[in-house]
């Protein structure tokens, strides 16, 4: 497959019928994944704190340290979620919290090897601005960081706080969080001690289409480096209860982003599409738009739902989106290994 230009995936988004858009991320789809089936995971989000230091202004989920709603969550809570996301067929954790600037390696390291001894999940966990916090804290470099967590148990990161991996926008949304280049470099770290991850991105925050393609360009050359991406994730900006404020994008343009991103990220195998901002009825759109996966059955989510967006789902609701898209849906592991088909 030839790889789009930067130019031609921007005149893409700005010229290119959607419905045309539609069909050729589709065809490219169908190519990767022959056979019409779409995967989905069943998880639980375990957001262990919302104390902060970033304070970005598009996070409504965030809590100085001493606000009055301020949490963090004994180890006896995390463990009875995970107990109740394995009951309820869950295969995978993710823990993701704010920087809390009182959480060091040791507690990141007990936490994680406490999960192992007593259970069997998978544990995809800590953002790359988690795993920055914690190399800080620790005064060590971030290849040492990431070996010690994986020693531990964990198994591979999320690809939270990548937002727009354009500083300019960055500096305007979230002026303490760590730069583009750091994301990359936890990723391309974390690639190389063989905790690979997913790559995600944010839109709906003030960019212009120029740098959402320059966003894909990075992960995608970082993805020819290494081969250590998983997926790519997109999903649209919250405005509720934040302090950055403004509108919500259009499901138009989210499905047409969407669509570009299967055709530019030609060396990535999955594309999800998110049901968990955009509403059940455009997460089943998004299949005919280039995603193979639709994500999580997600048994709890704290984040999106602090800024006003809520949208359920439970396996029947997922298998019938699936099948009424004319696919078939497949409950999958966080590696993507199908463990069971719903022919």
């Amino acid at each position: 497959m030839i790889a789009l230009k930067h130019s031609e995936a921007v005149n893409m988004l700005v010229d290119a019928d959607i419905l045309e858009l539609g069909k050729q991320a589709n065809a490219v789809r169908q190519q990767i994944h022959p056979g019409n089936v779409v995967t989905f995971v069943i998880d639980r989000n375990i957001n262990y704190t919302n104390i902060c230091t970033n304070e970005c202004r598009f996070c409504a989920f965030f809590r100085p340290k001493d606000h009055h709603d301020a949490y963090l969550l004994p180890q006896s809570a995390i463990m009875d979620k995970i107990q109740e996301t394995i009951d309820a067929g869950g295969t995978q954790i993710m823990l993701q919290g704010g920087l809390h600037p009182d959480l060091g390696l040791e507690y990141y390291l007990n936490l994680l090897q406490a999960i192992k001894k007593a259970f069997n999940i998978t544990i995809h966990s800590f953002s790359p601005a988690e795993v920055v916090h914690i190399s800080h804290k620790a005064g060590l470099k971030i290849p040492e960081t990431l070996y010690r967590l994986k020693a531990a148990g964990l198994d591979s990161l999320p690809g939270g706080g990548a937002e727009i991996l354009v500083d300019e926008v960055r500096q305007r949304v979230s002026p303490k969080k760590i730069s583009a280049g750091e994301w990359l470099t936890v990723m391309e770290e974390a690639h190389k001690v063989g905790l690979e991850t997913t790559a995600t991105m944010v839109i709906g925050m003030g960019e212009t289409y120029a740098q959402r393609i320059e966003h894909m360009e990075k992960v995608r050359e970082l993805q020819d480096k290494t081969g250590g991406f998983r997926a790519f994730i997109m999903w649209s900006f919250q405005p509720g209860n934040t302090a950055l404020g403004g509108k919500k994008v259009s499901s138009w343009d989210y499905l047409k982003t969407l669509a570009v991103s299967r055709l530019y990220l030609h060396n990535f195998s999955h594309i999800q599409g998110s049901w968990v901002t955009q509403g059940q009825n455009i997460g089943q759109l998004t299949l005919a738009f280039g995603a193979d996966d639709l994500g999580s059955i997600m048994l709890e989510e704290n984040v999106v739902r602090a800024a006003g967006t809520s949208h359920q789902m439970s396996t029947d609701k997922m298998l019938n989106v699936i099948w009424a898209a004319g696919c078939i849906p497949a409950q999958r592991d966080t590696e993507y290994n199908i463990i069971k088909r719903f022919d």
